[in-house]
Protein backbone atom coordinates (compact mmCIF):
# COMPACT_ATOMS: atom_id res chain seq x y z
CA UNK A 1 0.00 0.00 0.00
CA UNK A 2 1.31 3.43 -0.98
CA UNK A 3 0.04 6.71 0.51
CA UNK A 4 0.17 10.21 -0.99
CA UNK A 5 -0.33 13.47 0.91
CA UNK A 6 0.54 17.14 0.37
CA UNK A 7 -0.05 20.69 1.55
CA UNK A 8 -0.03 20.14 5.30
CA UNK A 9 1.49 23.61 5.84
CA UNK A 10 2.64 22.63 9.32
CA UNK A 11 3.59 25.39 11.71
CA UNK A 12 3.08 26.31 15.37
CA UNK A 13 0.05 28.26 14.12
CA UNK A 14 -1.66 24.97 13.13
CA UNK A 15 -1.60 22.79 16.26
CA UNK A 16 -4.56 20.71 15.09
CA UNK A 17 -2.97 19.74 11.78
CA UNK A 18 0.33 19.13 13.56
CA UNK A 19 -1.27 16.72 16.04
CA UNK A 20 -3.14 15.00 13.24
CA UNK A 21 0.06 14.45 11.28
CA UNK A 22 1.96 13.15 14.31
CA UNK A 23 -0.84 10.68 15.05
CA UNK A 24 -0.96 9.70 11.37
CA UNK A 25 2.77 8.92 11.33
CA UNK A 26 2.50 6.90 14.53
CA UNK A 27 -0.59 5.00 13.39
CA UNK A 28 -2.24 4.62 9.99
CA UNK A 29 0.82 5.50 7.92
CA UNK A 30 2.74 2.53 9.33
CA UNK A 31 0.29 0.12 7.71
CA UNK A 32 1.70 1.23 4.33
CA UNK A 33 4.98 0.39 2.67
CA UNK A 34 5.58 3.91 1.33
CA UNK A 35 4.48 7.48 2.00
CA UNK A 36 4.94 10.26 -0.55
CA UNK A 37 4.68 13.87 0.69
CA UNK A 38 4.26 16.02 -2.43
CA UNK A 39 5.31 19.42 -1.15
CA UNK A 40 4.43 22.02 1.46
CA UNK A 41 4.89 19.77 4.47
CA UNK A 42 5.81 22.99 6.29
CA UNK A 43 4.25 26.41 6.00
CA UNK A 44 7.77 27.84 5.84
CA UNK A 45 11.27 26.39 5.99
CA UNK A 46 14.13 28.85 6.31
CA UNK A 47 17.03 26.41 6.22
CA UNK A 48 18.28 23.14 7.66
CA UNK A 49 20.18 25.01 10.37
CA UNK A 50 16.73 25.53 11.97
CA UNK A 51 16.11 21.82 12.69
CA UNK A 52 16.89 22.29 16.39
CA UNK A 53 13.87 24.53 16.80
CA UNK A 54 11.63 22.61 19.28
CA UNK A 55 8.67 22.55 16.92
CA UNK A 56 10.74 21.28 14.00
CA UNK A 57 12.54 18.78 16.23
CA UNK A 58 9.21 17.17 17.16
CA UNK A 59 8.22 16.74 13.50
CA UNK A 60 11.64 15.36 12.58
CA UNK A 61 11.54 12.88 15.47
CA UNK A 62 8.14 11.60 14.34
CA UNK A 63 9.36 11.19 10.75
CA UNK A 64 12.48 9.39 11.98
CA UNK A 65 10.44 7.05 14.21
CA UNK A 66 8.14 6.12 11.31
CA UNK A 67 11.12 5.62 8.99
CA UNK A 68 12.94 3.48 11.54
CA UNK A 69 9.77 1.39 11.91
CA UNK A 70 9.99 0.47 8.22
CA UNK A 71 7.94 3.15 6.44
CA UNK A 72 9.74 4.46 3.35
CA UNK A 73 9.08 8.22 3.24
CA UNK A 74 9.74 10.35 0.16
CA UNK A 75 9.45 14.12 0.22
CA UNK A 76 9.17 16.64 -2.59
CA UNK A 77 9.74 20.37 -2.27
CA UNK A 78 6.71 22.64 -2.39
CA UNK A 79 6.42 26.37 -2.86
CA UNK A 80 6.66 26.94 0.91
CA UNK A 81 9.47 24.57 1.91
CA UNK A 82 11.80 24.73 -1.08
CA UNK A 83 14.84 25.12 1.22
CA UNK A 84 14.55 21.64 2.74
CA UNK A 85 17.93 20.01 2.27
CA UNK A 86 20.04 16.94 2.88
CA UNK A 87 20.66 17.75 6.55
CA UNK A 88 16.89 17.64 7.11
CA UNK A 89 16.64 14.41 5.11
CA UNK A 90 19.40 12.73 7.09
CA UNK A 91 17.93 13.78 10.44
CA UNK A 92 14.38 12.71 9.59
CA UNK A 93 15.12 9.57 7.60
CA UNK A 94 13.21 10.78 4.53
CA UNK A 95 14.31 10.70 0.90
CA UNK A 96 14.18 13.94 -1.07
CA UNK A 97 12.83 13.39 -4.59
CA UNK A 98 12.78 15.52 -7.72
CA UNK A 99 9.74 17.26 -9.16
CA UNK A 100 8.42 15.64 -11.30
CA UNK A 101 9.05 12.11 -10.08
CA UNK A 102 8.14 8.90 -11.89
CA UNK A 103 6.77 6.13 -9.67
CA UNK A 104 6.54 2.73 -11.31
CA UNK A 105 4.84 -0.14 -9.51
CA UNK A 106 4.26 -3.69 -10.67
CA UNK A 107 0.73 -2.70 -11.64
CA UNK A 108 0.85 0.93 -12.81
CA UNK A 109 2.89 4.03 -13.53
CA UNK A 110 2.42 7.41 -11.89
CA UNK A 111 4.01 10.82 -12.25
CA UNK A 112 4.16 12.89 -9.06
CA UNK A 113 4.56 16.64 -8.72
CA UNK A 114 3.75 19.46 -6.36
CA UNK A 115 1.86 20.97 -9.27
CA UNK A 116 2.75 24.64 -9.04
CA UNK A 117 5.03 24.59 -12.10
CA UNK A 118 1.95 24.18 -14.31
CA UNK A 119 -0.03 27.11 -12.84
CA UNK A 120 1.09 29.27 -15.73
CA UNK A 121 -1.86 31.68 -15.66
CA UNK A 122 -0.66 33.07 -12.31
CA UNK A 123 2.02 35.26 -13.84
CA UNK A 124 3.05 36.93 -10.58
CA UNK A 125 3.48 33.59 -8.86
CA UNK A 126 5.51 32.11 -11.72
CA UNK A 127 7.87 35.09 -11.52
CA UNK A 128 8.18 34.57 -7.75
CA UNK A 129 8.76 30.83 -8.25
CA UNK A 130 11.58 31.43 -10.71
CA UNK A 131 13.22 33.81 -8.24
CA UNK A 132 13.09 31.58 -5.15
CA UNK A 133 14.15 28.45 -7.06
CA UNK A 134 17.30 30.22 -8.24
CA UNK A 135 20.40 28.64 -6.62
CA UNK A 136 22.00 32.07 -6.22
CA UNK A 137 18.89 33.54 -4.53
CA UNK A 138 18.75 30.58 -2.16
CA UNK A 139 22.45 30.82 -1.36
CA UNK A 140 22.11 34.54 -0.62
CA UNK A 141 19.13 33.89 1.66
CA UNK A 142 20.82 31.04 3.54
CA UNK A 143 23.83 33.28 4.15
CA UNK A 144 21.68 35.59 6.27
CA UNK A 145 21.30 35.06 10.05
CA UNK A 146 18.37 32.88 11.20
CA UNK A 147 16.62 35.81 12.84
CA UNK A 148 16.68 37.81 9.62
CA UNK A 149 15.43 34.83 7.63
CA UNK A 150 12.51 34.44 10.04
CA UNK A 151 11.55 38.06 9.43
CA UNK A 152 11.79 37.57 5.67
CA UNK A 153 9.67 34.40 5.84
CA UNK A 154 7.04 36.15 7.97
CA UNK A 155 6.87 39.03 5.49
CA UNK A 156 6.55 36.65 2.53
CA UNK A 157 3.74 34.81 4.31
CA UNK A 158 1.88 38.07 4.98
CA UNK A 159 2.21 39.12 1.35
CA UNK A 160 0.95 35.71 0.20
CA UNK A 161 -2.04 35.76 2.55
CA UNK A 162 -2.93 39.30 1.51
CA UNK A 163 -2.72 38.35 -2.15
CA UNK A 164 -4.97 35.32 -1.63
CA UNK A 165 -7.61 37.42 0.14
CA UNK A 166 -7.77 39.74 -2.84
CA UNK A 167 -8.44 36.93 -5.32
CA UNK A 168 -11.83 35.39 -6.02
CA UNK A 169 -10.05 32.03 -6.38
CA UNK A 170 -6.94 32.08 -4.14
CA UNK A 171 -5.24 29.13 -5.84
CA UNK A 172 -4.85 29.18 -9.60
CA UNK A 173 -5.52 25.86 -11.32
CA UNK A 174 -3.13 24.13 -13.70
CA UNK A 175 -3.17 25.34 -17.29
CA UNK A 176 -4.97 22.70 -19.34
CA UNK A 177 -2.87 22.80 -22.51
CA UNK A 178 0.39 22.75 -20.56
CA UNK A 179 -0.90 19.88 -18.42
CA UNK A 180 -1.80 17.86 -21.50
CA UNK A 181 1.69 18.49 -22.88
CA UNK A 182 3.15 17.39 -19.55
CA UNK A 183 1.09 14.18 -19.56
CA UNK A 184 2.25 13.46 -23.11
CA UNK A 185 5.89 13.98 -22.10
CA UNK A 186 5.40 11.69 -19.10
CA UNK A 187 4.09 8.82 -21.22
CA UNK A 188 0.43 9.26 -20.22
CA UNK A 189 1.13 8.19 -16.63
CA UNK A 190 -1.50 8.82 -13.96
CA UNK A 191 -0.73 12.27 -12.55
CA UNK A 192 -0.88 12.99 -8.78
CA UNK A 193 -0.22 16.48 -7.41
CA UNK A 194 -1.19 19.02 -4.78
CA UNK A 195 -0.73 22.80 -4.47
CA UNK A 196 -4.14 24.01 -5.68
CA UNK A 197 -6.13 23.01 -2.57
CA UNK A 198 -8.87 21.85 -4.96
CA UNK A 199 -9.10 18.07 -4.43
CA UNK A 200 -10.62 16.34 -7.44
CA UNK A 201 -10.12 13.70 -10.09
CA UNK A 202 -9.80 15.10 -13.61
CA UNK A 203 -10.05 13.05 -16.79
CA UNK A 204 -7.76 14.18 -19.61
CA UNK A 205 -7.94 12.83 -23.15
CA UNK A 206 -4.46 13.23 -24.62
CA UNK A 207 -3.85 11.92 -28.13
CA UNK A 208 -6.95 9.80 -27.70
CA UNK A 209 -5.65 8.28 -24.45
CA UNK A 210 -7.55 8.64 -21.18
CA UNK A 211 -5.27 9.93 -18.41
CA UNK A 212 -6.36 10.53 -14.82
CA UNK A 213 -5.15 13.52 -12.81
CA UNK A 214 -5.68 13.31 -9.05
CA UNK A 215 -5.41 16.49 -6.98
CA UNK A 216 -4.57 16.00 -3.32
CA UNK A 217 -6.41 17.85 -0.56
CA UNK A 218 -4.74 20.27 1.81
CA UNK A 219 -4.83 19.63 5.57
CA UNK A 220 -6.81 22.35 7.25
CA UNK A 221 -8.26 23.71 10.47
CA UNK A 222 -11.64 25.40 10.04
CA UNK A 223 -13.95 26.51 12.85
CA UNK A 224 -12.04 24.48 15.39
CA UNK A 225 -12.14 21.30 13.33
CA UNK A 226 -9.16 19.64 11.70
CA UNK A 227 -9.19 17.43 8.64
CA UNK A 228 -6.59 15.80 6.46
CA UNK A 229 -6.65 13.37 3.59
CA UNK A 230 -4.46 10.78 1.96
CA UNK A 231 -4.71 9.13 -1.42
CA UNK A 232 -4.18 5.38 -1.24
CA UNK A 233 -2.88 3.03 -3.92
CA UNK A 234 -3.71 -0.55 -2.93
CA UNK A 235 -2.31 -2.21 -6.03
CA UNK A 236 -5.61 -2.04 -7.88
CA UNK A 237 -7.05 1.45 -7.57
CA UNK A 238 -6.58 4.91 -6.09
CA UNK A 239 -8.91 5.80 -3.22
CA UNK A 240 -9.28 8.85 -1.01
CA UNK A 241 -9.28 8.41 2.75
CA UNK A 242 -10.18 11.16 5.20
CA UNK A 243 -7.89 11.61 8.18
CA UNK A 244 -9.65 12.95 11.25
CA UNK A 245 -8.77 13.38 14.93
CA UNK A 246 -10.22 10.66 17.15
CA UNK A 247 -12.70 13.11 18.68
CA UNK A 248 -14.06 13.94 15.21
CA UNK A 249 -14.03 10.47 13.69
Amino acid sequence: MILFISDLHLSPRSPGATRLFLDFLAGRARLASELFILGDLFETWIGDDDIDDPYHAEILAALRAASDAGLRISLMHGNRDFLLGQKFAAASGVRLINDPYTLSTAEWQFVLSHGDALCLDDVAYMKFRAQVRSPQWQADLLAKPLAERREIAAHMRQVSESSQREKEHPYTDLKTAATDDFLRQQGYATFIHGHTHQPAKHDHIVDGIHVERWVLADWREVDGKTQGECLVWDGEALKRQAILPENQA
